[in-house]
């Protein structure tokens, strides 16, 4: 099932064993080199520190937050060796930059959805210019369009241009 960013971000992490509360997730972990979220950036309601919630220790995504077993599954940066390099990129989607390969500027990320089962960001969705707005609306971008992601922008593939009214194709 595709989920919008905002079904998780700023939502509590629930404990089964418990049933309430144990930490608000603050910002997803996503790789840029295949657009996976592989986990979240959570803060501990009890005293405060950032943790880590992976991906694989989410039983499920409820309107009242993300389910966990337990308080154990999150843990320490430092704990986690093998996200290391994916935590040092520290990459951020929203509000990156959108180009197509030939350099057109698109507009700026907006919004994504993700696949529940599986945390791959399947749709990218552009807020455009003011004026390209008017013309054409927000833009949905799937993930099999997505060329290049660069620490500074999505290069995606170029965009078909629509003929204008009464224009015919040539023979």
């Amino acid at each position: 099932m595709l989920l919008l960013s905002e079904s998780v971000i700023g939502k509590n992490v629930l404990s089964l064993r418990t049933g309430s509360p144990i930490a608000q997730i603050v910002s997803p972990i996503i790789n840029p080199n295949n657009l996976k979220m592989e986990g979240f950036y959570c803060q501990d309601n009890v005293d405060k520190r950032q943790l880590i919630l992976l991906y694989q220790d989410i039983r499920d995504i409820l309107p009242q937050g993300v389910v966990v077993n337990d308080f154990d599954v999150l843990a320490e940066e430092d704990d986690l060796v093998r996200l290391k390099d994916v935590l040092n990129i520290n990459f951020e989607l929203m509000g990156k930059p959108v180009e197509t390969v030939s350099r057109e500027k698109v507009g700026k990320v907006a919004d994504y959805a993700f696949e529940s089962a599986t945390m791959y960001i399947q749709k990218i969705y552009v807020s455009q210019s003011i004026l390209k707005s008017f013309t054409g609306g927000n833009l949905s971008v799937d993930r099999s369009q997505v060329h290049e992601t660069t620490p500074k922008r999505i290069i995606i593939n170029d965009l078909l241009k629509t003929a204008p009214a009464g224009a015919t194709a040539p023979a």
